[in-house]
């Protein structure tokens, strides 16, 4: 088996030291001359040279990689996600490695320790699982630069923030002046502080526009996934209303065939509004209202932010806002 070509070799074959070799790869090699760098570079390119990661991290102290966690890789909210911090990385030249833990908290302690004991340069962490004692007891004290998102705001550090409450009202007022008067939601059972906001704005906006809910029964609680929506099927029907407004898409996804199942048409019998607009979102029959957040910008702009807090540990808490439009497609009618 042919071994794997070392920076030795390419020195070697260049009639150069190692040295120069390094400096020339890095970038810093302006001091030698266009033919040694010119070389060298040929070279490289015809031996498949391929730094040595390990030696690298310990000559630039940068592993060049950054952790995501995410709580759920099959959402396609976070795979797109994931598509804007792919695209920052890749811009920055680093690699993102990303793990998805399922809401599991011994999970997600479990993958930020291996993170950590591989020396990444940083962290985001887009789970709404991730409690403060982790946050103190292991990235604190490893000094690890890390940005939260749909994370609880008590956890602090720096973080995006989504305008989840204006989102919510944006469903209510669209639902409110189509005429309906019997709105419930579907949500989660333990909410994170960016889903009450969705919920109260809701809320707030459906009371404008005098719609009568209320938050102990009109709420009917399963999964964030479409599974949970789907659950949520014969909570929202013992309601008898004439709209839903869900956590998410998915859950909007997962109710739509709870409802078919049970001879419910969407919008004639009951309208939906999702939340997040998802690709899914206009591809479902009939094409999903939803929110829409910028979700490939957010996970840019994430990455971003974690590449300037690397780059200067020292700045203040940086905190990005995004806003948030209603998409009217097919779900929703005048009731």
């Amino acid at each position: 088996m042919k071994h794997k070509v070392t920076i030795r070799d390419l020195a070697k074959a260049a009639g150069v030291s190692v040295t120069t070799v390094s400096q020339i790869l890095n970038g810093k090699g302006q001091r030698f001359s266009q033919a040694t760098q010119q070389r060298v570079l040929e070279l490289r390119d015809q031996m498949n040279y391929v730094p040595d990661f390990n030696a690298r991290n310990l000559i630039m102290r940068s592993s060049k990689t950054i952790g995501v966690l995410v709580p759920n890789i099959g959402n396609p909210f976070f795979s797109t996600f994931i598509r804007g911090v792919q695209k920052a990385a890749r811009q920055a030249e680093f690699m993102p490695l990303i793990f998805s833990a399922n809401h599991e908290e011994k999970l997600e302690r479990y993958y930020l320790g291996r993170l950590i004991e591989r020396a990444v340069d940083g962290l985001i962490i887009a789970s709404s699982s991730i409690t403060t004692d982790t946050i103190e007891q292991l990235l604190k004290p490893n000094d690890i630069p890390y940005l939260l998102f749909d994370q609880n705001e008590a956890n602090g550090g720096d973080r995006l923030l989504i305008d989840d409450y204006q989102g919510g009202y944006l469903a209510a007022e669209h639902l409110a002046g189509l005429g309906h008067q019997q709105v419930v939601s579907i949500m989660p059972e333990n909410m994170t502080d960016n889903l009450n906001h969705r919920l109260r704005g809701l809320i707030d906006g459906l009371r404008k526009h005098h719609v009568d809910f209320n938050d102990q029964t009109d709420v009917i609680y399963g999964e964030l996934t479409k599974h949970g929506g789907y659950s949520c099927t014969k909570g929202v029907l013992a309601q008898h209303p004439t709209a839903v407004f869900a956590a998410n898409d998915e859950m909007a996804i997962g109710l739509y065939r709870g409802l078919a199942e049970n001879g419910v048409s969407v919008p004639d019998d009951i309208s939906v509004v999702g939340f997040d607009d998802i690709d899914l979102a206009e591809y479902v029959t009939p094409k999903l209202t939803t929110i829409q957040q910028p979700i490939r910008e957010i996970g840019e702009q994430a990455t971003k932010m974690l590449f300037n807090r690397i780059q200067n540990p020292d700045t203040a808490i940086q905190t990005s806002y995004f806003g948030v439009k209603l998409v009217v497609r097919d779900s929703t009618k005048q009731a």
